[in-house]
């Protein structure tokens, strides 16, 4: 599988794209995009390849009477939208050995979004061509971010229109965006590999170690392991394909937003994959009817809402039980904390840092037997069972803590500020350089690890 943090990708498909993107015609540049994109997802979904050709087909086809407000077009182009990925995740459900292919929930529900946006005016009809990058382009097509059509439809750079600028400052244009957009690929690349992928290690070593085995302080490790692995890697994510996109001249995609910082968890899910939450909010919850038609229905629109996110990442009951323990902490959040004060300020705090966490276990593990051994060993009074090795949380504390440190530090707030105050000092652009080889060194001693929502 190639992915972003690939080193083929890295050397040799990412630079020749760029270079026939930007040094043909620059009315070439949709064009190379397309099939960029295409011969991307091809090399690592050939059996699935034709189904994305097809649904990106259909969904244009369709959208035409959708533009023209013709109501059963786009209840049927929805309806098709939705049971292709109602489908394919009950396959998913009843065989373990079924493979999604990758990215179909992030490419159905940009065609979800487009054919709403088209029926209620939102959007203009497009050709095919756009339509047709929008749905496939390959800094998205994998893991989101999912963009609304307004991403390429607004934004002229990438069909390379410089509206009469002089050639030296088109050039300087197409200079800063590369410049921005290396940068923050690199950026998230060394989320990924330094310390996604060698956190990744920690939660998997207790894997092996058996779940009934391990003492309860490494369960406890485990649950700061797997939270923190999930975080950087879907940060590092975030960071990547913004950065990609910047690359091809389309602006900077928020996707994640320091969540741990957040009041609460309902905080948290805004800022984590901002994208996914503003697509939920706008295309199920605001329709429903939101927080506007009193207590009751706001209540039925979050069990919906999160029922509808739990599906989403899978069929299976561990992602409803996921999705149901947020939503209940979400519903009392509203209802209840939110009458309390400065009370309630200081236990959503505690929410996010503590309840958060426990509920990636939930995430992490595939079945519900696997949940009740692994809480039985962070809280022992709700189970049996003698660690095999009562000190092997000091053994992996020896062997990970720089990583853990590093972690830690990074959730600290405010280093998307000095960032940016810093972003083009001399300093920082050899700290970057400095990283990049790092992150080059560490890709070429190690197997990569997949990033975690490629199958979602």
């Amino acid at each position: 599988m190639i992915q972003f943090s690939d080193m083929r990708f890295i050397f040799r498909i990412l630079p020749i794209l760029l270079i026939a993107y930007y040094l043909l015609p620059a009315k070439a540049r949709p064009w190379i995009l397309l099939l960029g994109s295409l011969a991307f997802y091809a090399v690592d979904e050939p059996y699935y390849f034709l189904l994305l050709v097809g649904a990106t087909l259909v969904n244009y086809l369709l959208g035409r009477g959708s533009f023209h407000k013709k109501t059963a077009l786009f209840v049927v182009s929805v309806l098709l939208d939705v049971g292709l990925l109602a489908g394919f995740k009950i396959m998913d459900m009843w065989n373990q050995n079924f493979l999604l292919p990758l990215g179909l929930s992030f490419y159905v529900f940009k065609m979800i979004s487009y054919q709403s946006d088209l029926y209620h005016g939102r959007i203009r009809r497009a050709t095919f061509r756009d339509t047709a990058v929008y749905f496939t382009m390959f800094p998205q097509i994998l893991s989101g971010p999912i963009t609304r059509f307004s991403y390429i439809e607004g934004n002229d750079f990438w069909r390379g229109k410089h509206y009469g600028k002089s050639k030296k400052n088109y050039l300087l244009d197409i200079f800063y965006q590369l410049d921005d957009g290396v940068r923050y690929f690199v950026l998230g690349l060394a989320l990924k590999v330094i310390l996604a992928d060698h956190l990744a290690i920690l939660w998997k070593e207790i894997g092996t170690i058996g779940y009934e085995s391990i003492s309860t302080p490494l369960a406890w490790l485990g649950v700061v392991a797997y939270s923190l692995t999930l975080y950087f890697d879907f940060w590092g994510y975030s960071l990547m394909a913004a950065g990609l996109g910047v690359m091809l001249g389309f602006p900077f995609v928020r996707n994640f937003d320091q969540p741990y910082s957040a009041a609460s968890v309902s905080d948290f899910y805004r800022r984590w994959h901002m994208t996914l939450g503003q697509w939920f909010r706008d295309y199920v919850y605001i329709p429903m009817g939101g927080s506007r038609k009193g207590s009751l229905r706001t209540l039925l629109n979050l069990i919906v809402v999160w029922l509808l996110t739990g599906l989403w990442h899978g069929a299976g009951g561990t992602f409803l039980l996921w999705a149901g323990a947020l939503c209940l902490i979400i519903i009392w959040e509203k209802f209840v904390l939110k009458k309390a004060g400065k009370l309630g300020k200081v236990l959503g705090h505690v929410h996010v840092l503590i309840l958060i966490p426990l509920s990636w276990i939930i995430f992490a593990l595939p079945t519900m037997q696997d949940i009740g051994i692994y809480f039985s060993r962070l809280f022992p009074f709700f189970g049996q069972g003698v660690a095999v090795n009562a000190s092997d949380i000091l053994t992996n504390l020896k062997a990970f803590w720089g990583y853990l440190v590093a972690g830690f530090v990074m959730l600290i707030p405010g280093w998307k500020r000095i960032y940016q105050k810093y972003k083009n000092h001399d300093v920082m652009t050899m700290i970057l350089f400095v990283v990049f080889w790092l992150c080059v060194y560490s890709l070429a001693n190690a197997m990569g690890n997949p990033f975690y929502y490629l199958r979602f």
